[in-house]
């Protein structure tokens, strides 16, 4: 392994440039936004509490300061991808809009690999990862001949239990729980 060393100067290659620019490219993006801004890879998302006339005035007004943004960036946000996703009982579902087009509803969307749903329910992702699950036990079964603890357990731990237990901090414990009880995961008899 190489040691650090003092540079006097130079620029960053390889797998650090890109994160590095994009992060130097996108770090304003932010600026004068009034709602809450996360920004994970090329994927930002507005988020706020939209229960008066001026809670959907403020992501409306922050959906135009992104838009002025992407375009002295001489930037585009690709507006086919862009939805809004209406949260809770009771949401007057606003509509909004992204420069001169109006930004198209979803009753769910898939973000960072998690299936998210306008009622935060959980069910439909915990039997996506239930089936991903079996269907990686099917394969361990059809091309594993041993059926011995020392060889089952390592690649349950390793190939299945990454499919139930992805995003788990956003399901909670209970939600965990109820995965692994609802779902028929495990060997078949």
């Amino acid at each position: 392994m190489s040691k650090w060393r003092p540079l006097m100067s130079g620029v960053p290659q390889g797998l650090v440039l890109g994160p590095t620019l994009f992060n130097i490219f996108v770090g304003d993006m932010d600026s004068e936004i009034e709602c809450t801004l996360s920004k994970f890879t090329n994927s930002p998302k507005l988020c706020a509490a939209v229960n008066t006339l001026e809670g959907r005035d403020a992501i409306q007004k922050d959906f135009d300061r992104l838009e002025r943004w992407a375009c002295v960036n001489l930037m585009m946000f690709n507006k086919a991808k862009c939805k809004v996703l209406h949260v809770g009982r009771g949401n007057p579902k606003h509509s909004y809009r992204l420069g001169g087009e109006w930004i198209e509803s979803s009753p769910e969307e898939k973000d960072l690999g998690m299936l998210v749903d306008e009622k935060l329910n959980m069910t439909w992702q915990c039997a996506l990862a239930a089936q991903k699950a079996n269907r990686v036990l099917g394969c361990i079964k059809r091309s594993v001949t041993s059926r011995s603890r020392e060889v089952i357990l390592p690649l349950h731990s390793a190939l299945v239990r990454p499919h139930l237990e992805h995003c788990i901090q956003l399901w909670g414990p209970q939600h965990k729980k109820d995965c692994w009880s609802k779902s028929r995961v495990g060997p078949r008899r």
